[in-house]
């Protein structure tokens, strides 16, 4: 459970990057965070998993405030950064000396994950190709069973084959006891998945929504024309066409376009 209150956080010497953030999230969810490049999603992300320290404001994570790095808070929350390192060891060494951190460690999930991924346990962390130690590091995060699990672009460095088998082991592995936030430029990868999208935008949360709830209010669609189309929330050119955001109506749902749902937001589109 994500719980921030009049959060306010910057870097030395420069301006407040948070000033009054507040955000809420139960546990049972798979929710996608986005933000354009410098809106602060990576800095939240380290906020919350204990690694930076808010100026003011309240911060708890599973009832914990995370920089006290407390061993209770830490057993049971796991961040996949963007960039990572690993000791020169196998994966089989790395698992039997790190697992024991985790008391909800899944031993038989880690194999099965493995064997997904086609890792063998006995390879070298080190000598894998950054794809297969991104693939590891997923599936050892899977395994821990923490209740929050914190994933900074995951899909960075996987390919087409890899992506789609991420998002087959990632549902199928999380309960509805866990929380799962992922964080990503690369929406196409998540949106089959994600049951809520949140969007940061100059600091603030500035969208908060279910899928369930987006699919009732909105309509996406691509159209030859705009002509007969009664106003629009939103358009964009596109080869044929073009895509927009239309209310709602009797017809039949629609898919969720989420990279135009995140441009309209950008560009300051009034969504009814």
């Amino acid at each position: 459970m994500i719980a921030i209150k009049q959060l306010t956080f910057h870097y030395k010497k420069q301006q407040a990057l948070f000033a009054d953030l507040s955000f809420h999230q139960e546990n049972g969810s798979i929710t996608g965070l986005l933000g354009k490049n410098g809106a602060g999603k990576s800095t939240l992300l380290k906020l919350m998993a204990g690694l930076l320290k808010p100026q003011t404001g309240q911060l708890e994570i599973n009832g914990f405030e995370p920089f006290d790095r407390l061993p209770d808070f830490l057993s049971d929350v796991f961040m996949v950064p963007e960039e990572f390192s690993f000791p020169a060891v196998t994966i089989a060494c790395y698992v039997k000396a790190t697992a024991p951190l985790y008391p909800n460690f899944g031993q038989e999930k880690m194999a099965r994950i493995l064997t997904e991924f086609e890792l063998d346990p006995r390879k070298n962390l080190n000598r894998l190709s950054h794809g297969q130690r991104k693939k590891f590091l997923i599936a050892f995060a899977l395994a821990t069973n923490c209740r929050l699990l914190i994933l900074d672009e995951p899909t960075n460095g996987l390919d087409i084959p890899s992506k789609s088998l991420f998002r087959k082991i990632l549902v199928s592995s999380v309960t509805e006891d866990q929380l799962v936030l992922i964080s990503t430029h690369q929406v196409k990868d998540i949106e089959t998945i994600i049951d809520k999208i949140v969007m940061i935008d100059e600091g603030e949360i500035v969208f908060n929504e279910d899928m369930n709830n987006i699919s009732q209010k909105w309509q996406f669609r691509t159209v030859t024309s705009l002509s007969g189309i009664a106003d629009p929330i939103y358009h964009e050119k596109c080869p044929g066409g073009y895509r927009i955001i239309c209310p709602a109506t009797d017809q039949d749902e629609t898919g969720i376009d989420i990279e135009l749902l995140f441009n309209a937001i950008v560009n300051k589109a009034t969504l009814n």
